[in-house]
């Protein structure tokens, strides 16, 4: 992010996962150098995605819960209320050129927040409990 261009930080609350991917599909298609970068903050309402490296099979028992298929990556998740999820909407160029290295960003500032909380947690190559 550059000096000139601020961070907008919303609070969305409850969100249909269908609505909110669309809703961030057109806010990239139609940005330019002047738009601010944004994080979204908020909760879905029950959903499955399935991503790019997900099979139908993966899917057990869905019940009425809806399997939405996403053009990013991963299997299956689970997204629902009281999950909280952040969507950095950012210009990568701004940032970094390596999308690991972005990526490792992104957990070392979720595990710094939850580090500030009190809050325990593991990932998948260490754990901090």
């Amino acid at each position: 992010m550059s000096n000139e261009t601020p961070l907008i930080v919303r609070h969305l609350g409850l969100q249909d996962y269908a609505s909110v991917f669309e809703t961030m599909k057109a806010f990239n298609d139609n940005r330019d150098a002047s738009t601010a970068d944004e994080i979204w903050l908020l909760e879905h309402h029950p959903v499955f995605t399935q991503g790019q490296a997900g099979k139908e099979e993966y899917i057990l028992l869905p019940g009425d819960i809806p399997v939405v298929k996403s053009d990013r990556g991963g299997h299956v998740t689970y997204h629902g209320p009281g999950q909280i999820v952040c969507y950095p909407i950012v210009d990568l160029d701004n940032f970094f050129t390596d999308i690991h290295k972005y990526l490792r960003f992104l957990e070392e500032t979720v595990i710094l927040t939850l580090e500030n909380y009190g809050i325990k947690y593991r990932t998948k190559n260490c754990c901090r409990i």
